[in-house]
C-alpha cells in the first residue's frame, strides 16, 4: 500500500521524500542558481557616485569610465586619499582617462572633440585595465537614462563583462 500511495503522488513530492530520507539533507531542495556574492549592480547619480571618492577610510572607492562604475578599492594605493589618481574617483572620468589627464576640466563623461587616438586609448584602457581588473558595481544614470529620464535605447548590458543573459532570469 505504501508503494502504491507513493506512486500516486505527483513527481515533486516523492523527490522531496527522497531528500528527507537522505542523510544530511533537508526538506528544502538545494537551488542550482546561486546569486553572485558580489554587490548588486546599481544606478548611480552624480551625487551618489561622489560619495565614493576615496576620502573616507573603510568606504569603497568607485570610478566611472564610459558610464560603467568600477570598484577600484583594491587599487587603493593608486586611487585612495592622497594617491596619484585620486582625482579620477567619485565621478565619471572618461575624458581624463582618454587624454591621460588629471586636469579638473578633463574629469568628465564628455568625449566631445576627442581625437581618434584618444578614443582608441580610451577603449584600450577601458577593456584592458578597468574591465579586466575591477568589478562592475553599476552604471551612471547618464549611461542608462536620457536627459529627460527616458531609457537610453543604446544601452546594452550584454556588452559588459560578467553579464550572462541566463543569469538575469
Amino acid at each position: 500500500a505504501g508503494a502504491a500511495a507513493r506512486s500516486s503522488l505527483p513527481l515533486p513530492q516523492p523527490f522531496l521524500l527522497l531528500l528527507l530520507l537522505l542523510p544530511g539533507t533537508s526538506a528544502e531542495p538545494e537551488l542550482r542558481f546561486r546569486p553572485p556574492a558580489e554587490v548588486p549592480v546599481r544606478l548611480f547619480t552624480e551625487p551618489e557616485l561622489a560619495r565614493y571618492d576615496g576620502q573616507q577610510e573603510g568606504q569603497p572607492i568607485y570610478l566611472a569610465v564610459k558610464g560603467v562604475v568600477f570598484d577600484v578599492t583594491s587599487g587603493k594605493e593608486f586611487y585612495g586619499k592622497g594617491a596619484p589618481y585620486n582625482a579620477l574617483v567619485g565621478k565619471d572620468s572618461t575624458r581624463g582617462v582618454a587624454k591621460m589627464s588629471l586636469d579638473p576640466a578633463d574629469l568628465t563623461h564628455d568625449t566631445t572633440g576627442l581625437t581618434e587616438e584618444e578614443l582608441k586609448s580610451l577603449d584600450d584602457i577601458f577593456n584592458n585595465v578597468y574591465k579586466a581588473k575591477y568589478p562592475i558595481v553599476g552604471y551612471t544614470s547618464r549611461r542608462i537614462l536620457n536627459e529627460d529620464g527616458s531609457p537610453n535605447l543604446d544601452f546594452k548590458p550584454e556588452d559588459q563583462p560578467h553579464f550572462s543573459i541566463k543569469d538575469e532570469f
